[in-house]
Protein backbone atom coordinates (compact mmCIF):
# COMPACT_ATOMS: atom_id res chain seq x y z
CA UNK A 1 0.00 0.00 0.00
CA UNK A 2 1.53 3.29 -1.09
CA UNK A 3 0.44 5.11 2.07
CA UNK A 4 3.04 3.16 4.05
CA UNK A 5 5.69 2.40 1.42
CA UNK A 6 9.07 4.11 1.45
CA UNK A 7 8.45 5.96 -1.81
CA UNK A 8 10.86 8.75 -0.97
CA UNK A 9 12.73 7.05 1.85
CA UNK A 10 16.15 7.13 0.19
CA UNK A 11 16.32 10.92 0.13
CA UNK A 12 19.14 12.46 2.14
CA UNK A 13 17.39 15.07 4.23
CA UNK A 14 19.48 17.90 5.76
CA UNK A 15 18.26 17.62 9.35
CA UNK A 16 20.75 20.27 10.44
CA UNK A 17 18.44 22.83 8.83
CA UNK A 18 16.04 22.34 11.72
CA UNK A 19 18.37 24.51 13.81
CA UNK A 20 16.76 27.48 12.03
CA UNK A 21 13.63 27.29 14.16
CA UNK A 22 14.96 29.91 16.58
CA UNK A 23 15.63 32.32 13.71
CA UNK A 24 12.15 31.71 12.35
CA UNK A 25 10.60 32.49 15.73
CA UNK A 26 12.67 35.68 15.97
CA UNK A 27 11.54 36.71 12.48
CA UNK A 28 7.92 36.17 13.51
CA UNK A 29 8.31 38.60 16.42
CA UNK A 30 9.29 41.31 13.94
CA UNK A 31 6.67 40.48 11.34
CA UNK A 32 3.34 42.39 11.09
CA UNK A 33 1.51 39.07 10.66
CA UNK A 34 1.95 38.46 14.40
CA UNK A 35 -0.29 41.49 15.10
CA UNK A 36 -2.80 40.27 12.55
CA UNK A 37 -1.98 42.95 9.98
CA UNK A 38 -3.56 42.02 6.67
CA UNK A 39 -5.42 39.04 8.15
CA UNK A 40 -9.18 38.93 7.62
CA UNK A 41 -11.23 38.67 10.82
CA UNK A 42 -12.26 35.15 11.66
CA UNK A 43 -15.75 36.10 12.93
CA UNK A 44 -15.73 33.31 15.44
CA UNK A 45 -15.07 30.49 12.97
CA UNK A 46 -13.76 27.40 14.79
CA UNK A 47 -10.30 26.00 14.04
CA UNK A 48 -8.99 22.70 15.40
CA UNK A 49 -5.19 22.51 15.77
CA UNK A 50 -3.50 19.09 15.64
CA UNK A 51 0.24 18.84 16.46
CA UNK A 52 2.85 16.62 14.82
CA UNK A 53 4.53 13.40 15.89
CA UNK A 54 5.99 13.53 19.43
CA UNK A 55 4.59 17.06 19.83
CA UNK A 56 1.71 18.23 21.99
CA UNK A 57 -0.76 21.10 22.00
CA UNK A 58 1.93 23.42 23.30
CA UNK A 59 3.77 23.27 19.97
CA UNK A 60 0.89 25.18 18.35
CA UNK A 61 0.11 27.45 21.32
CA UNK A 62 1.57 30.57 19.68
CA UNK A 63 -0.51 29.95 16.57
CA UNK A 64 -3.61 29.39 18.71
CA UNK A 65 -3.13 32.73 20.47
CA UNK A 66 -2.64 34.44 17.11
CA UNK A 67 -5.81 32.93 15.66
CA UNK A 68 -7.75 34.04 18.73
CA UNK A 69 -6.50 37.62 18.29
CA UNK A 70 -7.60 37.45 14.66
CA UNK A 71 -11.16 36.58 15.64
CA UNK A 72 -11.13 32.79 15.24
CA UNK A 73 -12.06 30.28 17.91
CA UNK A 74 -9.11 27.88 18.04
CA UNK A 75 -9.41 24.56 19.85
CA UNK A 76 -6.53 22.34 20.86
CA UNK A 77 -6.47 18.63 20.10
CA UNK A 78 -6.08 17.58 23.73
CA UNK A 79 -2.73 15.90 23.06
CA UNK A 80 0.21 15.83 25.42
CA UNK A 81 2.17 14.06 22.64
CA UNK A 82 0.91 12.83 19.29
CA UNK A 83 2.00 9.20 19.66
CA UNK A 84 -1.27 7.33 20.13
CA UNK A 85 -2.83 4.79 17.78
CA UNK A 86 -4.37 6.66 14.85
CA UNK A 87 -7.74 4.96 15.34
CA UNK A 88 -7.93 5.88 19.03
CA UNK A 89 -6.72 9.43 18.39
CA UNK A 90 -9.29 9.92 15.65
CA UNK A 91 -12.14 8.87 17.92
CA UNK A 92 -11.21 11.51 20.49
CA UNK A 93 -10.62 14.17 17.84
CA UNK A 94 -13.97 13.47 16.22
CA UNK A 95 -15.81 13.90 19.51
CA UNK A 96 -13.93 17.14 20.17
CA UNK A 97 -14.73 18.34 16.67
CA UNK A 98 -18.42 17.55 17.10
CA UNK A 99 -18.60 19.65 20.27
CA UNK A 100 -16.74 22.51 18.62
CA UNK A 101 -19.05 22.58 15.59
CA UNK A 102 -22.17 22.28 17.72
CA UNK A 103 -21.07 25.21 19.88
CA UNK A 104 -20.24 27.49 16.96
CA UNK A 105 -23.02 26.44 14.56
CA UNK A 106 -20.74 26.09 11.53
CA UNK A 107 -18.17 23.68 10.18
CA UNK A 108 -14.63 23.91 11.53
CA UNK A 109 -11.33 24.29 9.74
CA UNK A 110 -8.43 22.06 10.78
CA UNK A 111 -4.74 22.94 10.82
CA UNK A 112 -2.50 19.89 11.20
CA UNK A 113 1.27 19.83 11.36
CA UNK A 114 3.18 16.78 10.08
CA UNK A 115 1.41 13.67 11.47
CA UNK A 116 -1.42 15.96 12.55
CA UNK A 117 -2.09 16.71 8.90
CA UNK A 118 -2.74 13.04 8.20
CA UNK A 119 -5.19 12.86 11.08
CA UNK A 120 -6.88 16.02 9.76
CA UNK A 121 -7.21 14.49 6.27
CA UNK A 122 -8.87 11.33 7.58
CA UNK A 123 -11.19 13.34 9.85
CA UNK A 124 -12.32 15.40 6.87
CA UNK A 125 -12.77 12.28 4.73
CA UNK A 126 -14.99 10.62 7.34
CA UNK A 127 -16.87 13.70 8.57
CA UNK A 128 -17.19 16.29 5.79
CA UNK A 129 -20.28 17.57 7.61
CA UNK A 130 -17.94 18.87 10.33
CA UNK A 131 -15.01 20.20 8.27
CA UNK A 132 -14.89 23.22 5.96
CA UNK A 133 -11.27 22.69 4.93
CA UNK A 134 -7.86 21.61 6.17
CA UNK A 135 -4.39 23.13 6.10
CA UNK A 136 -1.49 20.72 6.45
CA UNK A 137 1.97 21.94 7.45
CA UNK A 138 4.81 19.74 6.18
CA UNK A 139 2.58 16.66 6.24
CA UNK A 140 3.98 13.68 4.23
CA UNK A 141 0.63 12.18 3.28
CA UNK A 142 1.86 10.42 0.16
CA UNK A 143 4.34 8.49 2.29
CA UNK A 144 4.22 8.96 6.08
CA UNK A 145 7.60 7.22 6.37
CA UNK A 146 9.36 9.66 4.04
CA UNK A 147 11.24 11.13 6.97
CA UNK A 148 14.83 11.42 8.14
CA UNK A 149 16.28 8.07 9.34
CA UNK A 150 16.64 9.40 12.90
CA UNK A 151 12.93 10.20 13.01
CA UNK A 152 12.13 6.81 11.51
CA UNK A 153 14.06 5.22 14.38
CA UNK A 154 11.92 7.18 16.82
CA UNK A 155 8.81 5.89 15.06
CA UNK A 156 10.03 2.33 15.37
CA UNK A 157 10.96 2.85 19.02
CA UNK A 158 7.51 4.20 19.91
CA UNK A 159 5.87 1.36 17.98
CA UNK A 160 8.01 -1.16 19.84
CA UNK A 161 7.08 0.25 23.24
CA UNK A 162 3.42 0.31 22.27
CA UNK A 163 3.60 -3.30 21.13
CA UNK A 164 5.03 -4.23 24.55
CA UNK A 165 1.97 -2.75 26.22
CA UNK A 166 2.92 0.84 27.03
CA UNK A 167 -0.32 2.86 27.20
CA UNK A 168 -1.28 5.63 24.77
CA UNK A 169 1.40 4.62 22.23
CA UNK A 170 0.75 3.29 18.75
CA UNK A 171 1.85 -0.27 18.04
CA UNK A 172 3.71 -1.73 15.10
CA UNK A 173 0.44 -3.37 14.09
CA UNK A 174 -0.97 0.15 13.56
CA UNK A 175 1.43 0.49 10.66
CA UNK A 176 1.58 -2.97 9.15
CA UNK A 177 -1.43 -4.86 10.53
CA UNK A 178 -5.21 -4.54 10.47
CA UNK A 179 -5.34 -2.23 13.50
CA UNK A 180 -5.48 0.95 11.42
CA UNK A 181 -6.25 -0.48 7.96
CA UNK A 182 -9.26 1.81 7.55
CA UNK A 183 -7.11 4.81 8.52
CA UNK A 184 -4.62 4.13 5.71
CA UNK A 185 -7.45 3.63 3.22
CA UNK A 186 -9.07 6.92 4.19
CA UNK A 187 -5.72 8.72 4.08
CA UNK A 188 -5.31 7.67 0.44
CA UNK A 189 -8.93 8.40 -0.51
CA UNK A 190 -9.83 11.70 -2.21
CA UNK A 191 -11.50 14.31 -0.04
CA UNK A 192 -15.28 14.64 -0.30
CA UNK A 193 -16.64 17.40 -2.48
CA UNK A 194 -16.82 20.73 -0.67
CA UNK A 195 -13.79 20.15 1.57
CA UNK A 196 -10.60 21.91 0.46
CA UNK A 197 -7.05 20.89 1.29
CA UNK A 198 -4.15 23.34 1.32
CA UNK A 199 -0.77 21.63 1.67
CA UNK A 200 2.04 23.91 2.87
CA UNK A 201 5.49 22.44 2.27
CA UNK A 202 9.15 23.44 2.18
CA UNK A 203 11.96 22.18 -0.03
CA UNK A 204 14.31 23.04 2.84
CA UNK A 205 12.48 20.76 5.29
CA UNK A 206 15.07 18.86 7.30
CA UNK A 207 12.80 16.05 8.49
CA UNK A 208 10.20 15.30 5.80
CA UNK A 209 10.80 14.78 2.09
CA UNK A 210 8.84 17.69 0.60
CA UNK A 211 7.70 15.61 -2.39
CA UNK A 212 5.61 13.45 -0.04
CA UNK A 213 3.54 16.56 0.78
CA UNK A 214 2.34 17.12 -2.81
CA UNK A 215 -1.11 15.56 -2.43
CA UNK A 216 -3.02 15.31 -5.74
CA UNK A 217 -6.00 17.63 -5.83
CA UNK A 218 -4.68 19.83 -3.02
CA UNK A 219 -3.65 23.46 -3.34
CA UNK A 220 0.13 23.44 -2.91
CA UNK A 221 1.82 26.37 -1.15
CA UNK A 222 5.60 26.40 -0.99
CA UNK A 223 7.36 28.34 1.78
CA UNK A 224 10.95 28.49 2.94
CA UNK A 225 10.86 26.96 6.40
CA UNK A 226 12.19 24.23 8.58
CA UNK A 227 9.90 21.35 9.49
CA UNK A 228 9.47 22.27 13.16
CA UNK A 229 9.51 25.96 12.30
CA UNK A 230 6.30 25.70 10.27
CA UNK A 231 4.46 26.48 13.52
CA UNK A 232 6.20 29.87 13.86
CA UNK A 233 7.17 30.73 10.29
CA UNK A 234 5.64 34.01 8.99
CA UNK A 235 5.23 32.68 5.44
CA UNK A 236 3.47 29.56 6.73
CA UNK A 237 1.18 31.74 8.86
CA UNK A 238 0.23 33.79 5.79
CA UNK A 239 -0.65 30.58 3.97
CA UNK A 240 -2.79 29.51 6.94
CA UNK A 241 -4.52 32.90 7.09
CA UNK A 242 -5.32 32.86 3.38
CA UNK A 243 -6.68 29.33 3.52
CA UNK A 244 -8.86 29.98 6.57
CA UNK A 245 -10.32 33.09 4.97
CA UNK A 246 -11.23 31.10 1.85
CA UNK A 247 -12.72 28.27 3.90
CA UNK A 248 -14.86 30.72 5.87
CA UNK A 249 -16.22 32.41 2.76
CA UNK A 250 -17.07 29.10 1.12
CA UNK A 251 -18.75 27.78 4.26
CA UNK A 252 -20.81 30.96 4.67
CA UNK A 253 -22.21 30.48 1.16
CA UNK A 254 -23.43 26.98 1.96
CA UNK A 255 -25.19 27.85 5.25
CA UNK A 256 -28.98 28.22 5.35
CA UNK A 257 -30.34 31.65 4.47
CA UNK A 258 -30.92 33.91 7.46
CA UNK A 259 -27.78 32.84 9.30
CA UNK A 260 -29.40 29.90 11.03
CA UNK A 261 -27.39 27.18 12.66
CA UNK A 262 -25.89 24.41 10.61
CA UNK A 263 -27.85 21.25 9.85
CA UNK A 264 -27.93 18.70 12.67
CA UNK A 265 -24.89 16.49 12.79
CA UNK A 266 -25.23 12.93 11.57
CA UNK A 267 -24.16 10.14 13.86
CA UNK A 268 -20.48 9.28 13.97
Amino acid sequence: MTGRALIFGNSRLPIWREARVGLEAAALLRDPILRGDGVARGRGCPVLLIPGFLAGDGSLAIMADWLRRCGYRPSRAGMFANVDCSGAALGRLERRLERLVEQRGCRAAIVGQSRGGGLAKVLATRRPDLVSGIVTLASPQLDPLAVHPLVRLQLMAVGGLGSLGAPRLFKRSCLYGECCASFWQDLEAPLPRGVRLVSVYSRTDGIVDWRACLVPGAEQVEVRASHIGMAVNPAAWRAVAGALEAFGKADARRRPAGGGRAEPLRAA
